[in-house]
């Protein structure tokens, strides 16, 4: 790997040394890391700000993400009083004039565009393409957050990519500008949920690191659990009112939250920025006066900075027999919990329950396994608690798929079970593959990870589809996947209490060391 030296001579840093020449005499020799933990070590009111700045994007992705239920839902309709007629036909071989929608035929696109008898290719065709949307963007900006843009311009600007898009969507004419919109939502989507967490994750010490990156997933949750009711608000009006309402709010606080909120101190020196990183310490540090100056005087430039292209660097990330060993299993990992994490969740008007209370409850999951990870996820085993999550969720959900019809309470209850389960193992994943990976790959291997996630969720509209007619398609389908793909967490090492580390070689050394 070509690396270079920045000067030690450069601005700021000898200009403190010499003017306080005992403030770091007294101080033991200390990485780059270490030094960052001890400045960043106890959590304080500077940093918990920056995190709900930072976390509310989450608030904002969950509904554009999951808004197709609503959106794209099948409106539910009457006879309108001819003998031939009944509830029960498909209103595929009925007359137009046989039967009418029972609200307005704006509701959703379905009803807008006569797309009651289309194919399911085609009613599942934007859900489809947001996703696809999510793959291309993943793998197109996957390395910008750790090279050109670094995490906070990146979380930004995929997040303003999404909700514009989200806003030109509720002009669509037809399907396929509809579809073809939804594409680019998800194209800027892509980034959101990982340049959150790592973002969250870099600036706060590994106390509290996993308590700070479950709120990412707690306003994602709160984002999803409002949604049915602005979907129910909106109840009598065109499905484009639901875009509008759910993107302008969404866009002006990009806008303003960029201002305040702060890079990742750990990204600038990887930089070799280490002036604005230092500058940024200095704002988040939860300690203060001559401890601080002591412990941002003793860091030197001259941390080594990579220069090669970024995917060169993502070539090394497939090189290093560790890093690829890690990098698949997460992948193979992430692709189960996101089949079966997106596939419960439109899979719900599948199961004879109203579309809101449906999503309402399933939402409402989201809040206790937050709790749950925010107050336990610093005693918890990564690997253990993984492998005994979705085990659970995988049986869960293949109860859900056999129970017989007359049963809609314990299919419910079952399905809610694997959600909640699921949801759990996503959260206790995504903080694992924080801590798997180096800062210098770390943006770009958890993009991989989540577009794993993505890759499963894309079969999800296909699936639910069948599912209509027979439930373990879907469901049986969701457990399967889910309890097979749990067990490759075995070879993965554990990461709970251990220092994040900066370059690939410096996670070499220290799996050495460990081992």
């Amino acid at each position: 790997m070509e690396i270079s030296t920045a000067a030690h001579n450069l601005t700021g840093t000898n200009s403190a040394d010499q003017a306080n020449p005992g403030l770091n005499q007294d101080l033991p020799s200390l990485s780059l890391e270490e030094t960052i933990e001890k400045i960043l070590g106890s959590f304080g009111w500077s940093q918990f700000i920056q995190a709900i700045l930072v976390a509310i994007l989450g608030f904002f992705d969950a509904q554009q993400a999951f808004i197709n239920i609503f959106a794209d839902a099948d409106p539910k309709w009457h006879c309108n009083f001819n003998t031939t007629c009944n509830p029960s036909s498909n209103i595929c071989q009925l007359p137009k004039g046989a039967w009418s929608w029972d609200e307005s035929s704006h509701k959703t696109i379905i009803s807008e565009w006569g797309l009651e008898c289309a194919s399911s290719f085609i009613t599942g065709l934007p859900a489809s393409s947001f996703f696809v949307g999510n793959l291309i963007g993943g793998f197109s900006l996957a390395t910008l957050g750790d090279f050109y843009f670094g995490r906070k311009n990146l979380l930004f600007l995929s997040c303003l990519i999404m909700c514009f898009a989200s806003l030109i969507t509720a002009f669509s004419m037809n399907i396929w500008m509809y579809s073809s919109l939804r594409l680019l939502s998800g194209f800027g989507r892509a980034s959101i949920n990982t340049c959150t967490l790592i973002l969250l994750s870099e600036r706060v010490g590994k106390k509290w690191r996993g308590q700070i990156g479950t709120m990412t997933f707690i306003l994602f949750s709160l984002g999803l659990l409002c949604l049915p009711a602005v979907a129910y608000l909106n109840k009598g009006s065109s499905w484009k009112f639901l875009y509008l309402w759910t993107s302008i709010p969404a866009i002006l606080y990009c806008i303003i939250a960029y201002f305040f909120v702060y890079e990742s101190p750990r990204w600038l020196f990887t930089e070799g920025r280490d002036i604005e990183a230092k500058a940024i310490l200095r704002k988040l540090a939860s300690i203060e006066g001559n401890s601080l100056d002591s412990y941002l005087s003793s860091i030197h430039l001259g941390q080594e900075i990579s220069k090669l292209n970024p995917y060169k660097l993502m070539k090394d990330l497939f090189k290093r027999r560790w890093a690829l060993q890690r990098i698949i299993a997460t992948m193979v990992f992430g692709f189960g919990i996101g089949l079966v994490y997106f596939g419960l969740l439109f899979g719900v008007r599948n199961l004879g329950f109203n579309i809101y209370l449906g999503v309402i409850l399933n939402a409402s999951m989201l809040i206790p396994t937050n709790l749950v990870t925010l107050f336990f996820i610093a005693r918890w085993r990564r690997k253990g608690s993984l492998f005994a999550l979705c085990i659970i969720s995988g049986i869960c959900s293949i109860i859900c798929g056999v129970v017989g019809s007359g049963t809609e309470g314990i299919r419910i209850g079952f399905e809610l079970a694997s959600f909640f389960c699921a949801a759990l193992a996503y959260n206790v994943m995504m903080i694992f593959v924080v801590e798997l990976f180096p800062t210098s790959v770390r943006n770009s291997a958890t993009t991989l990870v989540r577009q794993a996630v993505v890759f499963g969720s894309v079969f999800d509209p296909v699936l639910t589809s069948a599912g209509k007619r027979s439930k373990f398609l879907s469901f049986g389908t969701f457990g399967l996947t889910i309890f097979l793909c749990s067990f490759i967490v075995i070879i993965l090492p554990e990461t709970r209490g251990k220092n994040l580390c900066n370059t690939m070689d410096e996670q070499e050394r220290m799996d050495h060391k460990i081992v």
